[in-house]
């Protein structure tokens, strides 16, 4: 058989490869209009997308328009593929000063558009802080101190986007609005659990059916500090998004060109032309990293015993969002390095204890685990040993959110550079 990490690696390679824009945008490209088509858009797979209209757009068909993307996620240029859909980079998660001139500049290209021109919006995950633009009265600081805040506090992503689309004047269907009285065509890559349009990117482009009220609940119920007069605006109602319903959505359509369900259906192919017995649990699956860890360890423990529902050997796959609440630290602790996959393969291997016949792999799928240089990590039998060997003890690292620091050591990283697409959570549990 094949080394397991190998495999794994092999199967997060498919899914990847699965959510490619270039692989999935033709089948739904709209037909060029009788006046001219602007591109806009925001993600991480912003880049890669925009490629991908440049290649199956029509030459002689009028085309140009601004797409953001995060550093260092634009694609190498095919040689003799003509620009004519800039590409932008911004910061990504905590917005900064290129992403806030990115989503001006986006809203300025709206201007003057008429009847017979169509707009092709190109929204992945991510856009929620490269599309950054503050409500009135608000401030780039502001926003970038309550994005902190939300990605510290265990919210889910559709928490943090209901209150980042109210806290914006882009986000939340307001670019389509702007963009009337032209037909907007979305096209999005998902990266939330569902698929709902309407949280991936903090829904720019499509209704909005949260409330200022639902907001302010998320507020108070992670302890979210802002000013005064943040408050006062929610509570008045004034950053009221527009709703399902509303004339501004008229003729607007939405395509969803790859979703982390395909990926998944992808891996489990490849693994079942191996060999190996393939089960997906569900694309969904949300709560905090290391809790859904255990679950995963349960299930993957139970067949390596030969019972439970799964057969050996087989590799049960996951994807979905799951979240990490940062922990408080004693003064002068170092903070902790990591993301979601990290804190989920250190709290998968604490939960096998050294399982014979099990290895994992947990990476996200558009090539960074939070904001480090990794994708995710691998688990094997002898993960905690050879931790244990070097001095570290996977519960002292859980306590300080320390996956990059547990994992590095011992060479177990998954490293991959940007992928160039996004649909989230990746995770494989191999059992033999």
């Amino acid at each position: 058989m094949t080394d397991p990490q190998t495999m794994l690696r092999q199967l997060y390679d498919v899914a990847v490869q699965r959510a490619l824009p270039l692989h999935n945008t033709a089948a739904h490209l709209p037909t060029p209009p009788k006046g001219r088509t602007l591109v806009l858009g925001a993600g991480k797979a912003g880049g890669a997308m925009a490629q991908a209209v440049e290649a199956l757009w029509p030459q002689d068909a009028p085309l140009s328009g601004l797409v953001v993307t995060r550093y260092g996620h634009t694609p190498p240029r095919p040689a003799g593929l003509p620009e004519r859909i800039e590409v932008v980079e911004a910061a990504h998660p905590v917005p900064d000063a290129a992403g806030l001139q990115a989503a001006e500049r986006i809203l300025e290209l709206t201007q003057g558009l008429t009847a017979d021109d169509l707009v092709l919006c190109l929204i992945s995950g991510g856009g929620s802080s490269l599309l950054t633009l503050p409500a009135d009265g608000m401030d780039l600081q502001i926003k970038q101190d309550i994005n902190r805040q939300l990605l510290a506090s265990g919210a889910n992503i559709s928490e943090m986007n209901c209150l980042r689309k109210h806290l914006s004047r882009i986000k939340g269907g307001r670019l389509a609005a702007a963009c009337a009285p032209a037909r907007v065509v979305t096209l999005t890559i998902s990266d939330v659990p569902g698929d709902d349009p309407s949280i991936i990117a903090s829904g720019p482009t499509v209704p909005d059916a949260s409330t200022c009220a639902d907001a302010l609940a998320i507020l108070k119920r992670y302890a979210i500090t802002v000013p005064d007069s943040v408050l006062q605006a929610l509570q008045s109602g004034v950053w009221e998004t527009p709703k399902p319903g509303s004339p501004v959505f008229a003729g607007h359509s939405v395509d969803m060109i790859a979703t982390p369900q395909q990926s998944l259906e992808a891996a489990a192919a490849a693994a079942r032309a191996m060999g190996l017995n393939a089960y997906i649990l569900s694309d969904e699956i949300e709560g905090e990293s290391r809790e859904v860890a255990k679950v995963h360890a349960a299930l993957a423990r139970a067949s390596a015993k030969g019972l439970g529902p799964f057969t050996k050997p087989c590799v049960i796959l996951s994807g979905g969002e799951t979240t990490v609440t940062i922990k408080p630290q004693p003064a002068g602790t170092p903070r902790g390095r990591g993301g979601r996959a990290g804190e989920f393969c250190m709290g998968l291997a604490e939960a096998l204890q050294g399982q014979a016949g099990v290895w994992a792999l947990a990476a996200d799928t558009d090539g960074i685990d939070g904001i480090e240089d990794n994708a995710g990590a691998q688990v094997a039998p002898d993960t905690l040993s050879r931790a244990a060997a070097l001095g570290h003890k996977v519960a002292d690292h859980l306590q300080r959110n320390d996956a990059y620091g547990f994992f590095e050591p011992l060479g177990d990283l998954v490293i991959t550079g940007p992928t160039h697409t996004n649909v989230n959570d990746f995770r494989a549990i191999l059992v033999v």
